[in-house]
Order: structure tokens, then sequence, then C-alpha cells
């Protein structure tokens, strides 16, 4: 019998209002804590408003394009489990165990398709429509274009997959994922001590900042989406002061295009330089 928590997380996938409104409180609670506790006085040409409206155009697509492919991520996890196929299976894994492979697992794709998006040119043309926000704060956080979107599931589709995972810790993962998003990217100050110290396990906001500046090697790492181990790992760790972080690639997307909606929609299939 399971305890009553991973019931819970089970079948939440079945119940998308509860999801939302964990997506939106997320939001709204860092929204407000941005105004309380700001890391930078963020230069809005035509408002915070105006700014987040065009993100959450992106959001609302990333959403739509993750219920399909739910559809999909069910049936997958749930052939594993009738399959007995993945690694949680083949190493006969409790349920602590499961959801630890199964997080670890799902984290992994996160940080994998990032990386994989800033290495290869074609993809890079989807995944700088992120990058090209000059005003990084909690809005910024689901800005994908649809075809990032639609690769990021393909790899989490992957991972589930390669490791089995049930949907009880997938929707454990995507639970994290949701609030490690909205607080990586808020345009939060936390006391550096604080903020270096989370880096050490999971991504803190200082740490993804630096991702979000405009200057290489700072844009390529920090790549990490919960957990901070991949970039440690793999020596895509980078440190910068806050301070210095300077964001978005405005060589492609000046001030005054980082919110033209259809320009960013449609430029990835127009040459892009990285």
């Amino acid at each position: 019998m399971w305890p009553e928590w991973i019931n819970y997380f089970q079948d939440l996938e079945q119940r998308p209002a509860e999801r939302l409104a964990l997506l939106v409180g997320g939001l709204l609670f860092f929204w407000i804590l941005e105004g309380a506790i700001p890391l930078f006085q963020l230069p809005y040409q035509k408002g915070k408003l105006k700014h987040a409206s065009i993100n959450f155009v992106f959001t609302i697509i990333h959403l739509i394009i993750h219920t399909l492919l739910a559809i999909l991520i069910v049936a997958l996890s749930d052939w594993c489990n009738q399959q007995s196929f993945g690694l949680v299976y083949w190493s006969n894994a409790g349920i602590g165990l499961t959801i630890l492979i199964g997080v670890l697992a799902l984290d992994f794709s996160s940080w994998l398709v990032h990386w994989i998006m800033h290495q290869q040119k074609f993809l890079w043309r989807f995944h700088i429509i992120h990058h090209s926000d000059q005003k990084v704060d909690v809005t910024t956080g689901l800005r994908h274009h649809p075809g990032d979107s639609l690769l990021r599931g393909l790899f989490f589709l992957l991972l589930i997959f390669i490791s089995g995972a049930p949907m009880y810790t997938v929707m454990i993962y995507q639970t994290l994922v949701v609030v490690a998003t909205a607080f990586t990217h808020a345009n939060i100050s936390l006391p550096a001590t604080l903020d270096r110290l989370l880096s050490w396990v999971l991504i803190s906001p200082n740490m993804h900042k630096v991702h979000h500046h405009w200057k290489q090697p700072y844009t390529d790492s920090n790549y990490g989406a919960v957990f901070s181990v991949w970039d440690r790992v793999f020596g895509t760790f980078r440190f910068l002061d806050a301070k210095l972080i300077q964001y978005g690639i405005n060589r492609d997307y000046p001030k005054e295009k980082d919110e033209d909606l259809l320009n960013l929609l449609k430029s990835p299939f127009q040459k892009q330089s990285h």
C-alpha cells in the first residue's frame, strides 16, 4: 500500500486545475517578492505588465504543448511499469530509491537538452528566445519558443524510458521544476552566503542568473533546472558576482525587439548567429 502522499502525486496529472494553481501561485508569490527584495531595478520599457504579457503568451503555448505530451508521458510511464522496464525496475528499487532515480534522471534530461541547445546552432535559434529577455524576472522562466518546449518534452520522454520513472515520480519532479523555475528566474536578492550555500545542492537564483549573462563563457554554463550536481560533475558550473551580470543577448534582439511577439515566434526560421 502506497503512502497517501504518493497516491496524491500518482494521479496529479489528472487534476490540471491543481497543477495550474501551483504554477500561478508560484508566479504570484515570487512576483510579490520581487517588489520587496529586488536584485536589480529592471529597465522595463513599457512596464512590467507589458513585459509579463509577452512571456505569458509563451507560457500558455508551453502548457498546451505539455498537455499534448502528457498523453505520451502517461502512456510511456505505464508501459514501463507493465513491462518492468527501466532502471527503477532493474534495480528492484523501493519507493525512496525509485523517487531518487526518477527525479535525478528527469533532472538530467533538463540539463542535457539545455546543454545540447547551446551547442547545436539550429536548436540555439529556438532557445535564444529565452535568452533574448533583457529583463529577467519570474515570468522569464517559461519564455520558451514552441520548438524549444517540444524538444524538452522529447528528452523528458527519453529519460522516462531509460529510468522507468512511474507517474508519481514524474509528478514529483514536475512539481519541483515548476517551483524551481520560478525561484531561479525571480528578480530577488538573497544574501550572497545563502545563495552560495544553496548552489551546492540546488540551482540558486544567482547561479542561474549567471546563465543569463550576455557574454560567454557565462551564457554557456549553469544549465541545471533543479539540482546543481550536473553542472559540477560535467564542468559547466561558473560563478560571477551578481553585480556584474548583464542580461540579454542583444546582438540579434535589441531592446526594441525582445518584446516583439511575432518576431520572436518566427525568428528561429530566419538566419541567426551565436
